[in-house]
Order: structure tokens, then C-alpha cells, then sequence
């Protein structure tokens, strides 16, 4: 037993000197890797190509908040009505002075000269342009793993040392030749996105990089272990899923009448200097590549037929298509293809020249009253649309609000006159400042006559019988 016992001992002694060299070799590799760790630290941080990537991944690894998902605000609070009432046509009262319009001949759009590019990472045909992108070897690496928020913070790790700047400067060059509003940047950059990448997380990344580089505030976030994008609008979207920031809101564009999300994990602040909300508005057209169709327009008026061709560009319908529901004030002012509207503003010359204003006003009025079936959007498109000018000519149907932006586009367009579009609770008509009988609205200190686009057979200073006591909800300030 004393042998064993001091074998035992003994054994016990050499196992203590082993782990105690076993704890310094541990200590010694432990302190090795560490310091192989800073230096990897040290180096990935001399490898950001902006000192604002490595601010912001130490915000990202931050402790993350839940938030709440806000009600999606929507255009109206009323259904509004499926059939439309009509009155009996009368002649209007002939005043005013007498019409002669004049329309500025539109330069016909060159057709684009094709080149041959060297073949690219990633091509694709963006509204009839093909556009083609090199995508750096770190972007085609980068992986959102594992599905949390490290895995965002290890995605932007990989991408923020990447050789991204060509990527960015080649964005913002098709920005500006093809003349990209806001919206076109969107959907330029979610397009290009998906094509790196199979994976829809990977690509909302991407997507994500992108817009903060070009200086949009947008948000990542996670939702059921999925990535979700949020953009910052000061303006209201409708219908779409949104989130809010403090005071700011952040939509969930790609959720645009769409189902809801839920509770969403994402960070406070914004990446340093990105602070640009998104704007839906379009002060110009995209400059997209000509692809003309023409339509026939239609309707009788003082026994007279009116016809009139106009050629449209189906590239610019098609991208019109893709907008979510932005403010009025979007859609009132966006401008119409200058070819369409001198075809049109060429027809209504030809039969309201010579006339009084008031019968050339009446005589547009009708135009858009009877030249489109009306239908409500959810039956038209399943969920509220509102269209631009352009896309109520392209449509053979509408409603209330996509008559009273085509009528009020012509009508500032051809004659100047100083228009508000006028909105109830389930219904959109117009007024004009114009010094004529009959009902009228006043906004401000200024009186403006009712024209409703969509009560067949009315004239101006005519208002639906159900809006007459009524007072209007909002009025939408129409740029001349």
C-alpha cells in the first residue's frame, strides 16, 4: 500500500507538472492567437476603403432593438364607388376669350446607337437598355451567416473591404445618362442585386451596401431569421409595411401590397452621412430606349366624333407600372412623354381653336370623362393604383383620381391655369382658378371652380350632387 500510495503520488506529481506546462502552453497559444487576432483586426481595418465602414460595423455588433410594425396608411377611408352617377349634357355659357393654341413641335427622340461591350459579370435589360456589371470577387464572397444580426455584421465586413468602387461609380454613371430618379435607383440596384446572388438574403445585402454608399438611409434588419430592407421616406407610402425610428418612418418597400412582416430586430443608427430619404417624385422622364406603340382615342361630342393616335413609349408604361402608392403631389406633377402629349395637345387644337374658353375647358373636361370606362382599381389591379397622366391615356379604364391627374396635366399644360386636385374620403375631382359661375371650393383666399373628370356629361362648375355639401378632406397643390 505505501508503494502504491507513493506511486500514486508520484503519479499525481507528474500529472501536476504536466498541467501546469499544459496551462503555459495554452496560455503561450492563447496568447498567440489573440495577438494573431488584433493583427487580423488591425488589418482588416487598414483594408476598409472608408474609415465610416469600420465606424459603422462597430455600431452593428451594438445591441440590436425590436421593433414594432406600424399600420400601412392607406389613399382612402372609403371604398370608393364602383358605379359613377351621370347628368344630362347642356351647353355651357361662352365666355371668356377666345382660344389659340399653339403647340411646340416635340424633337423626335434619336434612336440609340448599339455598341458591343466586353462581356460582363452580371447583364441584364433594364427598360429596353442593357446594362452589364464587373462584380469584385469580395462582393461575389460575401455571405449572410449565420442567419442573425452577425451574420449582417460579417456580410458588411467582407463587402467593406472589397474593391467596391467601380461597382458604385458604374451605378451612378447609368444614373445620370439614363436620367434615374429615386425610384429608378431602386429598382437599378435590387435588379442588379438579384443577379449576383441566388440568395435573396445575400442580394437585400447587397442592395443594402449600395444604397448606403450612394447616400440613401436605408436600414437592414432581421425578421424570422430573413433579411429586410428599410427605406427612409419623409413622405407617406401607402400600403406598404412600415417601421418607425424615433421620429423618422422606414418602409419596407419590397412588402409593397404585400403581406405584413412583424417584429423586426435592426439597428439605431444610420450608416455615417446616409441620410438621403428616398423621392418618389419625377420633375423628369427617365431616358429609356424607344420602344413606340400607338392607341387610338375616342368619344362624340356636339355631334362630332373626336379621334386621336398618340404614340407612346412602352418601355416608360412599363416602369410607371412598378410604382408603389406615392403622395399625390407624385403623380399630379409628374410630366407626359412630349411626343404623346403634343399628338393630343395637336387633336384638341384643331377643334377648340377660335372658341371661347370656356367651351375649350368644357370641350378637355368631356374628353376625359368619356374617352375611358371607369372601373375601381381593385378590380382593374387587384389593390389601388394610382396612375401617372401618361398611363391613363395607355389604360382603356379608370378612376376617379387618374382622371382628375390626366385632366389637370392638360389643362395646366395647354393653357396655364392654376389647378388643385381635390380629395374626399372616396373620391378625387378637380377645380380651376378661373373666373366662372358655378360650384366652386376655396382654398386660401383663391376660389376655384369644380371640374369633375369622372361625372359623365358635366360641365365645369358642376359637382357630383353626393359632394356638393361636403367639404374637401385635402387639396393637392398642382405645379404649373
Amino acid at each position: 500500500m505505501q508503494q502504491n500510495k507513493g506511486g500514486v503520488q508520484k503519479l499525481f506529481k507528474q500529472f501536476g507538472l504536466f498541467s501546469i506546462a499544459f496551462v503555459l502552453s495554452s496560455s503561450l497559444l492563447n496568447a498567440g492567437s489573440f495577438e494573431n487576432f488584433k493583427r487580423s483586426q488591425t488589418q482588416n481595418f487598414k483594408e476598409y476603403k472608408d474609415e465610416k465602414d469600420a465606424k459603422f460595423n462597430s455600431l452593428l455588433n451594438e445591441q440590436w432593438k425590436a421593433y414594432k410594425i406600424q399600420n400601412a396608411a392607406k389613399l382612402y377611408e372609403k371604398p370608393k364607388p364602383k358605379k359613377i352617377p351621370k347628368t344630362s349634357l347642356s351647353n355651357i355659357k361662352k365666355v371668356g376669350p377666345l382660344v389659340n393654341i399653339t403647340v411646340p413641335k416635340a424633337i423626335k427622340k434619336q434612336k440609340p446607337i448599339i455598341v458591343v461591350i466586353p462581356k460582363k459579370d452580371v447583364e441584364f435589360s433594364f427598360f429596353g437598355s442593357n446594362l452589364g456589371f464587373n462584380i469584385p470577387d469580395g462582393i461575389k464572397d460575401a455571405n449572410f451567416y449565420p442567419s442573425s444580426q452577425k451574420g449582417i455584421s460579417n456580410y458588411f465586413d467582407k463587402i467593406a473591404t472589397s474593391e467596391y468602387e467601380s461597382l458604385i461609380n458604374d451605378i451612378q454613371k447609368i444614373k445620370k445618362d439614363m436620367n434615374l430618379n429615386d425610384w429608378g435607383i431602386y429598382l437599378l440596384v435590387n435588379e442588379m442585386s438579384k443577379r449576383v446572388y441566388q440568395d435573396e438574403d445575400n442580394s437585400k445585402l447587397l442592395a443594402w451596401f449600395i444604397f448606403n454608399k450612394l447616400g440613401y438611409a436605408v436600414k437592414a434588419g432581421i425578421a424570422n431569421k430573413h433579411v429586410v430592407l428599410l427605406h427612409y421616406s419623409d413622405k407617406k407610402i401607402y400600403s406598404t409595411p412600415n417601421y418607425k425610428f424615433g421620429k423618422d418612418r422606414y418602409y419596407v418597400i419590397s412588402n409593397y401590397a404585400k403581406g405584413t412582416i412583424g417584429r423586426m430586430y435592426s439597428y439605431k443608427q444610420n450608416y455615417p452621412g446616409s441620410d438621403k430619404p428616398m423621392d418618389l417624385s419625377m420633375e423628369s422622364l427617365p431616358k429609356f430606349v424607344e420602344y413606340t406603340k400607338t392607341k387610338e382615342l375616342a368619344f362624340s361630342h356636339d355631334g362630332e366624333e373626336f379621334k386621336v393616335t398618340i404614340e407612346y413609349n412602352q418601355n416608360l408604361l412599363d416602369f410607371m407600372a412598378t410604382y408603389p402608392q406615392a403622395d399625390y403631389e407624385t403623380f399630379f406633377n409628374a410630366p407626359m412623354d412630349n411626343i404623346t402629349y403634343e399628338q393630343l395637345a395637336q387633336a384638341i387644337k384643331e377643334h377648340v381653336n377660335g372658341k371661347k374658353m370656356s367651351e375649350a375647358l368644357n370641350f378637355i373636361l368631356h374628353f376625359v370623362q368619356k374617352s375611358f370606362k371607369y372601373q375601381v382599381d381593385d378590380e382593374q389591379f387587384g389593390h389601388e393604383k394610382v396612375m401617372f397622366a401618361q398611363e391613363t391615356l395607355y389604360y382603356d379604364k379608370s378612376d376617379c383620381e387618374d382622371r382628375a391627374i390626366l385632366f389637370s396635366y392638360i389643362v395646366k399644360k395647354i393653357f396655364g391655369i392654376e389647378v388643385v386636385g381635390i380629395k374626399y374620403s372616396d373620391h378625387m375631382t378637380t377645380a380651376l382658378n378661373i373666373p366662372l359661375k358655378g360650384d366652386y371650393v376655396q382654398s386660401g383666399r383663391k376660389r376655384f371652380v369644380l371640374a369633375d373628370p369622372t361625372y359623365i356629361n358635366s360641365n365645369i362648375g358642376e359637382s357630383m350632387p353626393k359632394y356638393k355639401p361636403k367639404k374637401p378632406e385635402s387639396f393637392i397643390k398642382v405645379e404649373i
